[in-house]
């Protein structure tokens, strides 16, 4: 029966690919039809997992394309279908008759509430934890209940785990997690790096005994070097770390090895020492890190530049005020005059609870030289009067439509940024990709 189940649900799955859908309803009916799908399969192959907040889609891109130059077969969710019935559709996919994989090595992404589940139905040999920050409160609720559910699906585990170690809230895990082996990776300081912080900062305070943490540095957010002054909680010593960063370059050294990044951003450092630490554990040689780096196709829309009648329009997503905070000062930087797109939407996928953008720091548009916001989206109200709470002086303009958004940028003169949240991201993505292509 179970073979059976598996090439109904191929066929179903073949189909919808044909037709450019299906996404992870073929993982929905099969999970309908044998709830205990994920525990039939054969585990023949390495099982890499991330999680984390922020950088789960880039990181387990980089891990998987790290494989494949090293001459391994990989199977990898790269579209980012991170929930169980996702996972379960990339299995069905990839499964032969006798539920084994033809590969060498598994990556999967998976969404942190979906780590109880899957951590128990699957057999993974390594778990990544990119970061926790505060996200989509309508749906994760509070950071602290994320944590002790990652904390949970992991309190039977054996294999290696792998913690970014200037990241209070996952170096915890190393402490509660006794069975897993832990290793960590890690940033110096660099020219960003602040004695304080004025972000919203959920590491405020030790997770074992709730007294203030003091802090060397700040990265961003709650991301930094740190210590207890009561206990011995501090930053580990760091195995595979960042050094020499020079940002405006975005390039680094590990040990005695300058690499480039694929994005010149501290965010993507972080992922790129996820691929060191990777390497490092699986006998990968070093030299195909520049390789990996450059080849790595990051996620469409992310930080991603068009050119929209000879001029420059930027596109990044947003989702949580960490990395809204991030794109806001990417936009700092840039000292040239320019406008500013904030498409702000609040379906399922994007967290009904927009409140976040409170937490976020959209002050610094007063600094950035930013002549003209255009706010859009199902809450682009909420956004426009966010705008307005943080005194932007210059003009500020709703639009109800995409489209409409386009239709300015063929008359403005400036530079544009475009930042949006996740339901938004694609459908601007592929009006900017269309306009482009037809002004070449």
């Amino acid at each position: 029966m179970k073979v059976l189940n598996l090439y109904i649900v191929k066929i179903i799955s073949y189909l919808l690919r044909l037709l450019n859908k299906g996404g992870s309803f073929p993982g929905s009916v099969m999970l309908r039809l044998d709830p205990n799908f994920f525990q039939r399969i054969n585990y023949n192959c390495p099982i890499l997992v991330i999680t984390g907040t922020n950088g789960k889609t880039s990181t387990s891109n980089m891990l998987a394309n790290l494989f494949r130059v090293s001459g391994k077969k990989v199977i990898h969710n790269y579209k980012g279908d991170n929930l169980k019935e996702g996972v379960a559709t990339l299995f069905i996919n990839n499964l032969n008759s006798s539920y084994s994989f033809s590969c060498d090595q598994i990556v999967l992404e998976i969404d942190e509430l979906s780590m109880p589940y899957l951590m128990k139905a699957i057999r993974v040999d390594d778990v990544v934890i990119t970061n926790f920050f505060r996200d989509q409160l309508d749906r994760a609720q509070e950071m602290e209940q994320v944590i002790q559910k990652v904390e949970m699906s992991l309190q039977s585990y054996q294999g290696n785990l792998i913690l970014n170690a200037n990241d209070p809230n996952t170096v915890r895990l190393s402490k509660k997690i006794k069975t897993a082996k832990s290793y960590f990776f890690g940033c110096d300081a660099c020219s960003v790096s602040q004695k304080n912080t004025t972000e919203a900062s959920e590491g405020k305070f030790c997770p074992l005994c709730n007294h203030k943490l003091e802090y060397s540095y700040y990265q961003y957010s709650h991301i930094g070097k740190f210590k207890c002054e009561n206990c011995d909680f501090k930053t580990p010593e760091i195995g595979y770390y960042a050094k020499d960063i020079n940002l405006s370059e975005g390039t680094f050294s590990y040990h005695d090895i300058k690499l480039k990044a694929p994005q010149a951003s501290l965010f993507t450092i972080y992922n790129c020492m996820v691929a060191i630490t990777i390497a490092q554990l699986h006998n990968i040689s070093l030299n195909n890190l520049h390789t990996v780096f450059q080849t790595t196709k990051q996620p469409s829309g992310r930080n991603e530049t068009f050119l929209i009648h000879k001029k420059e329009v930027t596109l990044n997503l947003v989702k949580n005020p960490t990395g809204t905070n991030e794109v806001l000062k990417a936009i700092l930087n840039d000292t040239e005059r320019k406008n500013v797109v904030i498409i702000l939407n609040d379906n399922a996928q994007d967290g009904t609870d927009v409140s976040w953008i409170y937490d976020a720091q959209f002050e610094q548009l007063n600094l950035a030289n930013v002549e003209h916001i255009f706010c859009c989206g199902t809450r682009s109200y909420d956004i426009a009067v966010r705008m307005k709470y943080s005194n932007f002086k210059g003009e500020i303009t709703v639009y109800e439509q995409y489209s409409e958004i386009l239709q300015m940028l063929k008359k403005e003169t400036l530079r544009t940024y475009i930042i949006a949240t996740y339901t938004a991201l694609q459908p601007i993505y592929q009006l900017l990709r269309k306009e482009a292509k037809n002004a070449k």
